[in-house]
C-alpha cells in the first residue's frame, strides 16, 4: 500500500492516471474510496491523487491531536513527497478546509480549485451566521430527496463507506455542528487576496450547506463561479456523477495547463 511518512503520520494516498495534478479531497462521512465515480474518468487526462486525511480511512494516525489543523501541513507534504509543484484541488465537504486553505497559503502551487457542498471553513460572520440560520448540521439524511428510494444500491454503498469509516477511524473529537460553524477559519479579508481561480458546487437540496451558505461564500471569493445542481443533496459527486464531472472537467480545462 502506498504511504507518504510525513508530518508525524504514514499518510495513506493513491495516484491514477498521468498528466496534470489533481487532488481530490474527501469529506468527514467518507474516505480515499469516495471519489470512486470521479477518478476513472479525470485518470484519462489527469494524474488524480486521493489520500486519507488524518485520523481517516487508512492512514496511520499520530499521537498528537492536531486534527484538521494540519490538514495544510499535510497536504503539502503529500506533494513534497509525490513531487508535484502546483495542482488543481477539488475538495468535497471537509475536503474543502484543507483545499481552501492550501490555495490560501501556497497560491503559487494551486492552478484552480472546486468547493464542492462545502465552505471550506470560511469563519466570517456573513457565511457562519447563514449557516447557522439555513444550515442543518443534526441532519441524519443529508443526500438529496428521493435519492435514496431511485437508487437503492448506491445508497447502500455509501452507507457501507460510513459503516467503513466507524471501523477505521478513531472518535471524531468535535460534533458535526460545532466543525461546520467554527468561526476560526479564513475572513473576508484573507479570502479577498485569493487570486486561485474558483468554482464553487452547491446543490438545492443540500441540508448541511443549502444554496444561501453557498452564495453567501461565493460573494468572498474574488471572481469565483457558482453552480447549483437542482434537486441533489450533499453529495453531488456521487448523486450526479456525469454532471459533476462535466462541469469540473470544463473548469480544469481552462486552468490545468
Amino acid at each position: 500500500m502506498p504511504y507518504a511518512t510525513i508530518n508525524g503520520l504514514d499518510l495513506y494516498y493513491e495516484s491514477h492516471g498521468s498528466g496534470p495534478a489533481v487532488v481530490f479531497a474527501h469529506g468527514r462521512g467518507g474516505n480515499h474510496l469516495n471519489w470512486w465515480r470521479q477518478i476513472p474518468v479525470f485518470a484519462r487526462e489527469y494524474r488524480c491523487i486521493t489520500f486519507d486525511h488524518r485520523e481517516f480511512g487508512l492512514s496511520r494516525n499520530p499521537p498528537d491531536a492536531r486534527g484538521k489543523s494540519a490538514y495544510v501541513e499535510d497536504l503539502a507534504g503529500l506533494l513534497d513527497h509525490l513531487k508535484i509543484e502546483s495542482t488543481c484541488l477539488v475538495g468535497q465537504s471537509m475536503g474543502g478546509w484543507a483545499c481552501l486553505n492550501f490555495a490560501l497559503q501556497f497560491p503559487a502551487r494551486s492552478k484552480a480549485l472546486v468547493l464542492a457542498n462545502t465552505t471550506g471553513g470560511i469563519g466570517d460572520a456573513s457565511v457562519v451566521d447563514v449557516l447557522i440560520e439555513h444550515g442543518d448540521p443534526g441532519a441524519q439524511r443529508i443526500s438529496g430527496k428521493g435519492f435514496d428510494e431511485s437508487n437503492p444500491e448506491l445508497a447502500f454503498l455509501l452507507a457501507q463507506f460510513r459503516t467503513l469509516n466507524d471501523a477505521l477511524n478513531p472518535p471524531l473529537r468535535e460534533s458535526r455542528a460545532s466543525f461546520m460553524t467554527s468561526r476560526e477559519g479564513p475572513k473576508a479579508a484573507e479570502l479577498a487576496g485569493l487570486s486561485v481561480p474558483t468554482l464553487l458546487i452547491g446543490a438545492t437540496g443540500d441540508v448541511l450547506f443549502p444554496p444561501a451558505v453557498m452564495q453567501a461564500c461565493a460573494k468572498l471569493i474574488p471572481g469565483a463561479r457558482l453552480k447549483l445542481f437542482e434537486g441533489a443533496g450533499h453529495f453531488v459527486h456521487y448523486e450526479l456523477p456525469g454532471e459533476f464531472n462535466e462541469t469540473v472537467a470544463s473548469f480544469l480545462k481552462e486552468h490545468s495547463s
